[in-house]
């Protein structure tokens, strides 16, 4: 539904974003994922044709964005950041007149509004003037604009920015249940809200597309990701043993006051627990902890994103799988003080 080709937006001199590439299938939910000034808002005003491109191409619904702006945003349900509300109109009055902007047959007005109310939970301010309602209540207005037309395609730029957590809860869910009957594109620089409602997510750092794919995937395709940390007390030549153990590619420890931590990794999918408590053991060691490390997104995207100043990493991401904009990812050995 969405085909993105080689965007690149430049403002002057500055990167806006480049040679941004990525697909959006039929019914799927996918996060579009960075920090601040990254380059998701620039994409997707883009996309809903708010801003022109400096060069490259993109369609929505088979629809291009640039020969045809109008024919895209009859498809598509915008929710911007900052939402655009009439704060002196009610919420019913403000979603008649979305409805009749957006082109609904005037039969139809009703029901869609009955819909979208239930839909959003907001039939109790049905009637009551916009500007005197609480922020999440605006935020559930404004969605209730985008679904007012029941347009194929979501787009939503930081959805739940500013709400309390039971109504982040409730907006997370929302969009959830749109996936399959919608295909929605879900900007958001909040890591747990990408984990829980899309099915795959794109990594943009600097207005480039770092890594794309599934979450689970994107843990999954860590080298070493499988990293064993054991606390220890005692023992004697723990380190060099537990180096010549198959499978271990790297032991690094850590002496506190009274014990030793180790960080043990593994070659990918084998368990060497056994081995390795039997190895402390027999060296005199007295295993106080030991536990599986797994790297979860945030490690993932904090890393992709955050410049090293110098120092080795914490994170074991040796080879990680790198976006390179032909819809596929590659492994790239680690730069030196990165760690990616």
């Amino acid at each position: 539904m969405i085909e993105v080709k080689n965007l690149t937006k430049y403002y002057g001199g500055d990167i806006g974003i480049e040679d941004v590439s990525f697909k959006v299938e039929k019914g799927e939910v996918l996060g579009l994922l960075g920090p601040n000034a990254a380059g998701k808002t620039t994409t997707i005003r883009i996309l809903t044709g708010f801003l022109p491109a400096t060069s490259g191409a993109a369609k929505v619904g088979g629809v291009d964005v640039f020969e045809d702006s109008l024919g895209v945003r009859r498809q598509i349900g915008y929710l911007p950041e900052n939402v655009p509300l009439y704060l002196d109109m009610r919420a019913g009055e403000y979603l008649i007149y979305r409805a009749k902007l957006k082109e609904v047959p005037k039969g139809e007005i009703k029901k869609r509004l009955n819909y979208v109310f239930e839909r959003c939970r907001l039939t109790d301010v049905r009637n009551k003037i916009i500007g005197t309602l609480s922020k999440g209540y605006r935020q559930r207005v404004g969605l209730a604009g985008t679904l007012i037309s029941d347009p194929p395609v979501l787009i939503l730029d930081e959805p739940t920015i500013g709400l309390d957590p039971r109504q982040i809860r409730e907006v997370r869910e929302l969009i959830k249940e749109l996936g399959g009957t919608h295909t929605v594109l879900l900007s958001s620089h909040i890591l747990p809200e990408v984990e829980m409602v899309c099915e795959r997510v794109i990594i943009i750092d600097k207005g480039k597309v770092v890594a794309m794919d599934a979450p689970q995937k994107l843990v999954e395709q860590m080298h070493g990701r499988g990293s064993i940390l054991a606390e220890v007390k005692g023992g004697e030549r723990i380190p060099e043993k537990l180096r010549n153990i198959d499978g271990v590619i790297q032991v690094d420890l850590s002496q506190q006051r009274l014990t030793t931590r180790y960080s043990i990794e593994c070659e990918k999918g084998i368990d060497l627990r056994e081995n390795i408590s039997r190895t402390i053991t027999g060296s005199g060691g007295i295993i106080l902890e030991m536990k599986v490390e797994t790297l979860s997104l945030e490690d993932i995207f904090l890393h992709l994103t955050t410049e090293e100043k110098g120092g080795k990493s914490s994170l074991n991401l040796r080879h990680f799988p790198v976006f390179t904009g032909t819809g596929s990812a590659k492994h790239v050995p680690a730069k030196a003080g990165t760690g990616i």
